[in-house]
C-alpha cells in the first residue's frame, strides 16, 4: 500500500516543486500551498460520484460529451470554483506568478488521488505512463486556469475577460485531452504532439507570469 501512495504521489510533489520553485520574488507560504493541494485532493470524490451517476444514468452519451462535458467541464469548473473562491481573495496571492502555484496545488491534489486509485485499480504498471499523461496534463492545465487568474486579479482593466478565460481554455484544453483519449485507437500519434504543445504553452505562461510577476514589482517601487 505505501509504495502504491508512493508512486501516486511521487509525480505530483515533483511536478508541484518544480513550479513553486520558480516563483522568483516571494515564494508562497508551505500551508496554504498544502491546504490549496488538499482542496483538489477532497474534490475527488464529489466529481467522481457525479461522473458516475452520468454514467450510470445514461446521461450523457458520445465521446464528445464524455470528453468535454462529464470529464472536462465537471473538473475544470470544479477546480476552478475553489481556486477563485477559496484562495483567489487571500492575502498572500499577492503577485501574478502566484496564481500558477496554486493553480497548480489544486490540480496536482485532484490528480494525486485520481493517480492513486487508479494504480490501486490497475497496477503499478500504470503509474509511469500517468505521471507522463494525466497527472502532468493536470498540472499543465492548473499553470494556465492560475496564469489567467494571476492577470486578472493584477489588470487595471479587461478583469472578467481574463477571469473567463482561466476557466474556458484550461476546459478547453482538458477536452481536447480526453477526447483524443476517446476517440483514435492509435490515440498516441496524437497526444505525443498535443502533449508538446501543452508543455509548449504552459512554460510559456511561466514565462509571461514572471514578466508580469516582474513589472508588477518595479510598479510597486516606483509607487
Amino acid at each position: 500500500m505505501l509504495v502504491i501512495i508512493s508512486a501516486g504521489l511521487a509525480p505530483s510533489l515533483a511536478l508541484l516543486c518544480y513550479f513553486y520553485l520558480r516563483d522568483q520574488y516571494e515564494q508562497e507560504p508551505i500551508l496554504l500551498v498544502i491546504k490549496s493541494f488538499m482542496y483538489g485532493a477532497i474534490l475527488t470524490f464529489p466529481i467522481m460520484f457525479i461522473q458516475h451517476v452520468l454514467t450510470t444514468e445514461n446521461v450523457l452519451q458520445g465521446k464528445f460529451g464524455i470528453a468535454f462535458i462529464s470529464t472536462s467541464l465537471l473538473e475544470e469548473f470544479f477546480k476552478w470554483f475553489i481556486l477563485y473562491f477559496a484562495v483567489y481573495m487571500h492575502g498572500d496571492f499577492n503577485e501574478p506568478y502566484d496564481g500558477i502555484v496554486y493553480g497548480v496545488s489544486v490540480s496536482l491534489g485532484f490528480a494525486t488521488v485520481e493517480n492513486i486509485l487508479s494504480i490501486l485499480g490497475n497496477g503499478l504498471g500504470v503509474a509511469f505512463g500517468r505521471a507522463l499523461l494525466p497527472v502532468s496534463s493536470h498540472a499543465l492545465f492548473g499553470v494556465v486556469m492560475g496564469y489567467y487568474l494571476g492577470k486578472g486579479k493584477f489588470s487595471s482593466n479587461n478583469y472578467i475577460k481574463w477571469i473567463f478565460l482561466s476557466f474556458f481554455i484550461s476546459f478547453l484544453l482538458h477536452g481536447v485531452y480526453d477526447f483524443i483519449l476517446l476517440s483514435f485507437d492509435n490515440w498516441i500519434y496524437c497526444m505525443i504532439p498535443f502533449m508538446l504543445f501543452l508543455w509548449w504553452y504552459g512554460l510559456r505562461k511561466v514565462k509571461q507570469a514572471h514578466l508580469l510577476t516582474e513589472k508588477f514589482h518595479q510598479n510597486t517601487i516606483e509607487k
